[in-house]
């Protein structure tokens, strides 16, 4: 893949020359795709941030430990007390949430954001914050296309509650009736492998695939490749008596949509949902190329140290920071392995479609729509704060599911907030809806993990949610 080019703005440098490799992956498809440099350095002065009063703006930062070209808009906030505009509080998200952004990013050496609040009464307002490609100089736009991760399990998710209520599979169905090898096949339901409780390994937490991953970004990986890395695992539990957040679960589903449709996943994400919620950006093809214009992609630290590395605070935080040098651009790495579970990649523009509908079951039928709705806790702690007088929604984003409180059928509750969030070698991301506030939150950053381990996408909620919704 050649390194990304402009199309839309003049001001871009020609990237640093990148180096073809040659890999020896697990699978026997092996594509050579080029790795990138790392980054240069960025303009040293600060701009005055400029305030924007319509849909969408940008500005810019400086970060104080990565050279970063950022965009400091100012976010309309809306409050929940007060449904229509209040100018009060209108300027104090302005002066609050911004700040607050600017400074997650820098703590946490976010490269570039994408954060879009949208209110019913409000419309939507959308800020591109930082840089798309560390080194250019340029702002990330709204309109970048980045990988969106495990939110690509909403899409195989919805699919398999559509064929449901189509009859074509039934929920309580064995999965060893749809596909063949599975262990614990005969017990394991499709209802389960939605809701993450089957107890199947997840691949992605494999240390050799990991291994392979780092080592070689290029490879390229089938679903039957990943599977059987899964299938030489033991379960973590007996179908249905724990929770688990498993890939291999959201890939299994993917393989019954195909047999049962005789259709690829892609054909069916368009027919069934991209075409009818007009989602003209969004698709699943070869986990390869990025369509343009895209964000370019970074994390700290390798797939294998996000294995096993906590989350750190205090000083170890600082301490991590200081030592983890510039991020790897991984915008290149063959994301195949994640197929149905993580390979699509989208627009906020088509993402704020999305989050309604998925919240709100509307391309499901009524009584799928219910089975969706179906939400367990996802760990003993959550089972302890799940009620509606618990917490403030930033409270909920903890670790399991990715902070989620409760989950359902490919659908997490982040205490109100109905989505996913995902995260894929480089990129972010969290797309909700609160149905009572009639209230979407997305966000799409290009970068996969920071110093401290944190996801990125998460650490920016915490700020939406306490300054936007928690007041």
């Amino acid at each position: 893949m050649n390194p990304r080019m402009p199309f839309r703005r003049t001001a871009r440098t020609t990237p640093p020359a990148l180096a073809t490799t040659v890999a020896t992956p697990l699978s026997p498809t092996t594509p050579a795709a080029p790795a990138s440099s790392g980054p240069e350095s960025a303009p040293a002065s600060l701009p005055r941030p400029r305030i924007g009063r319509g849909r969408v703006w940008k500005a810019a930062l400086l970060a104080s430990l990565l050279p970063l070209t950022a965009a400091a808009p100012a976010l309309a906030g809306p409050s929940i007390a007060h449904p229509a505009p209040d100018p009060n509080k209108t300027g104090l998200v302005e002066k609050k949430l911004v700040p607050d952004l600017v400074g997650t990013m820098q703590k946490l050496r976010i490269p570039g954001a994408i954060v879009s609040v949208t209110m019913q009464k409000w419309g939507t307002t959308t800020a591109a914050l930082g840089t798309d490609y560390l080194g250019s100089g340029l702002q990330m736009d709204a309109a970048e296309h980045l990988r969106i991760g495990d939110v690509t399990r909403t899409f195989t998710g919805t699919v398999i509650l559509q064929l449901a209520g189509e009859h074509r599979i039934g929920l309580d169905e064995p999965v060893a009736r749809l596909v063949s090898g599975v262990p614990n096949g005969r017990l394991i339901t499709v209802r389960q492998l939605l809701r993450m409780t089957s107890g199947l390994y997840d691949y992605a937490e494999d240390p050799a695939l990991n291994k392979a991953l780092d080592q070689h970004p290029d490879a390229r990986f089938t679903p039957h490749d990943v599977l059987a890395v899964a299938f030489r695992h033991q379960p973590y539990f007996a179908p249905g008596k724990g929770f688990h957040d498993s890939a291999t679960d959201t890939v299994l589903l993917g393989m019954i949509a195909e047999r049962v449709t005789r259709q690829p996943l892609q054909t069916l994400f368009q027919q069934r949902i991209f075409r009818p919620l007009g989602m003209k950006d969004t698709r699943i093809d070869n986990g390869v190329t990025l369509p343009d214009p895209h964000a370019r992609g970074y994390q700290f630290g390798t797939n294998t140290d996000a294995l096993t590395a906590p989350v750190l605070s205090g000083k170890d935080a600082a301490w991590a920071d200081f030592s983890a040098g510039k991020p790897t651009d991984v915008t290149t790495s063959n994301a195949s392995w994640a197929w149905a579970a993580g390979a699509a990649t989208s627009t906020v523009a088509d993402l704020n479609r999305w989050a309604p509908a998925l919240a709100t079951g509307k391309l499901l039928t009524p009584q799928m729509r219910k089975e969706q709705m179906l939400l367990m806790p996802t760990s003993v702690k959550a089972a302890r704060t799940a009620s509606p007088s618990a917490a403030k929604p930033t409270a909920m984003l903890g670790s399991a599911a990715y902070g989620a409180t409760s989950y359902g059928l490919a659908l997490a509750d982040y205490a109100g907030f109905l989505g996913h969030a995902g995260r894929v070698p480089g990129y972010s991301s969290i797309v909700t809806y609160d149905p009572k506030r009639q209230a979407t939150v997305v966000i799409m950053v290009n970068s996969s993990r920071s110093p401290d381990g944190s996801v990125p996408a998460n650490e920016l909620m915490k700020r939406v949610l306490a300054d936007v919704f928690d007041g």
